[in-house]
C-alpha cells in the first residue's frame, strides 16, 4: 500500500506538528507533502524529502504564510496524489483538501476545524496584528467558508483529537468523526518522584492562552512560577508579574523535559482543543491544574492526576493550587496513566485498527 502524508504548512513547530512527526516516525516509507516548508522552524525530517505546493517560491510566503490563506485550498488541490493508495492528512484547515483517485481512501487527522473561518472573533483575539483588517477579512472569510465546508467532504474518515473537535466537525462539516488522543513522544519526557518547589506553565504568549489569569493569581500567593515559551504577549505579562514569576522564553527540549519532572504541577489556563502540555506533563510524573473544559477533559482524571478548575479566573486558580497542596500523589500511577493511554503504542494500536477497519468495510 502506498501512502501520502500530508500536512498544513511546516514552517512552525506546534503540537500539530509534534502529531504529525509521530506519524512520519510510524510511516516511515511514506511520501511527505505540505504547502509551505522552513527547515529551520519545524520539525526535523532526516534525510526524507518534503514536497511542497507552488506556493513555496513565493519569496516571504514561510514567514508570512498565514497571509496566503486564500491560496491554499487551490495549491493543495494542484497536488497530484494520483498513485497513492492512502492519503493520511492532518490539518486544521487545507490540508484536508487534496485530491485523490476514486479508489483510494482518505484518513483526515482532524486538529481542529478551520478557526479563523468558523471562529474569527477568537481568532483575531489571538493575532491581534490582523485585527485592524477585520472589515476585509470578514467578507474574505465569509466567501472562503463555502469553499473549506466542500472541501471538508473530501476525507473519507476523520479522526479527532478530543470530543470537542469532534462535536465541532459533525456541527460545522456535518461529518461523523472518532476520537482518538492523539499522543506524546514519550521518549522526550523523564520520570521524577522527586519534585523541586516551583510550578511550570509551557506555552506559547498569545492572549486566549490566558497567563494573564496564572501570573495574577501567583501574584496574590507569592508562589514561584516558571514560564516557558515565548510570543506578542510577553512585554504585557512581564509588566504584570511580580518577582516570584519567571520567564524563561524558549527552551530546549532537554530543559523543558527536566522541568516538566521536577515542577509540582503544570498549570493551564486556557480552553484548548485537546492541549499536549497536560499529557505531557503528566508522562513526567507531575500533575497538572488545568482550566476544567475541553480537552483536558478527555485526559485529566481528577484528584488522580490533576486538578480542574471550573471558572477562567485568578480566584479559582488559587483554590484549585490550595486542593492540589493537599492530594497526596502518587506520581508514578500519573505515569503510568500518560503510557497506558496517550503514548505512541497506545495510539497506534488504536489508529491501525481503526485505518484497517475501515478499509476492509469500504473495499
Amino acid at each position: 500500500m502506498k501512502v501520502a502524508l500530508v500536512h498544513d504548512y511546516l514552517t512552525q513547530k506546534g503540537g500539530a506538528e509534534r502529531v504529525f512527526e509521530l506519524l512520519c516516525k510510524h510511516y516511515p516509507h511514506a511520501d511527505i507533502f505540505t504547502s509551505l516548508y522552513d527547515a529551520n522552524h519545524t520539525i526535523e525530517f532526516g534525510d526524507r524529502v518534503v514536497n511542497t505546493t507552488l506556493l513555496q517560491n513565493i519569496p516571504g510566503a514561510s514567514k508570512y504564510f498565514r497571509l496566503m490563506a486564500p491560496l491554499y485550498f487551490p495549491a493543495f488541490r494542484s497536488l497530484d496524489l494520483d498513485d497513492y493508495d492512502l492519503i493520511i492528512s492532518s490539518s486544521s484547515s487545507f490540508a484536508k483538501s487534496v485530491r485523490k483517485h476514486p479508489q483510494a481512501k482518505h484518513v483526515c487527522f482532524c486538529h481542529n476545524v478551520t478557526r479563523f473561518l468558523w471562529d474569527t472573533q477568537t481568532y483575531l483575539r489571538e493575532y491581534t496584528t490582523y485585527r485592524r483588517f477585520y472589515p476585509l477579512l470578514k467578507q474574505v472569510f465569509q466567501k472562503m467558508r463555502q469553499t473549506d465546508l466542500y472541501y471538508a467532504q473530501e476525507p473519507d474518515l476523520y479522526i479527532a483529537n478530543s470530543s470537542v473537535v469532534a462535536d465541532r466537525i459533525r456541527n460545522v462539516y456535518g461529518k461523523p468523526a472518532m476520537v482518538i488522543n492523539y499522543p506524546i513522544d514519550s521518549q522526550k519526557f523523564t520520570f521524577s518522584s522527586q519534585k523541586d518547589d516551583f510550578y511550570l506553565t509551557s506555552t506559547r504568549l498569545i492572549s486566549y492562552k490566558r497567563i494573564d489569569i496564572i501570573i495574577e493569581a501567583f501574584n496574590w500567593l507569592g508562589l514561584p512560577l516558571l514560564i516557558t515559551g515565548d510570543g506578542p504577549e510577553r512585554e504585557r505579562l512581564q509588566n504584570q508579574a511580580m518577582e516570584n514569576v519567571k520567564f524563561l522564553g524558549h527552551v530546549s527540549d532537554t530543559k523543558r523535559k527536566q522541568l516538566m519532572s521536577k515542577t509540582r504541577a503544570v498549570i493551564v489556563a486556557a480552553l484548548e482543543d485537546y492541549g499536549l502540555v497536560p499529557v505531557e506533563a503528566n508522562a513526567s510524573g507531575t500533575p497538572v491544574i488545568a482550566y476544567g473544559a475541553g480537552g483536558v477533559l478527555d485526559t485529566q482524571i481528577p484528584g488522580h492526576t490533576g486538578v480542574l478548575f471550573n471558572r477562567q479566573t485568578p480566584d479559582a486558580l488559587q483554590s484549585a493550587l490550595v486542593a492540589a497542596n493537599e492530594i497526596s500523589w502518587n506520581y508514578e500511577a500519573i505515569r503510568n496513566h500518560a503510557m497506558n493511554h496517550f503514548s505512541e503504542k497506545a495510539f497506534f494500536a488504536k489508529v491501525e485498527r481503526v485505518i484497517s477497519e475501515f478499509c476492509a468495510e469500504n473495499n
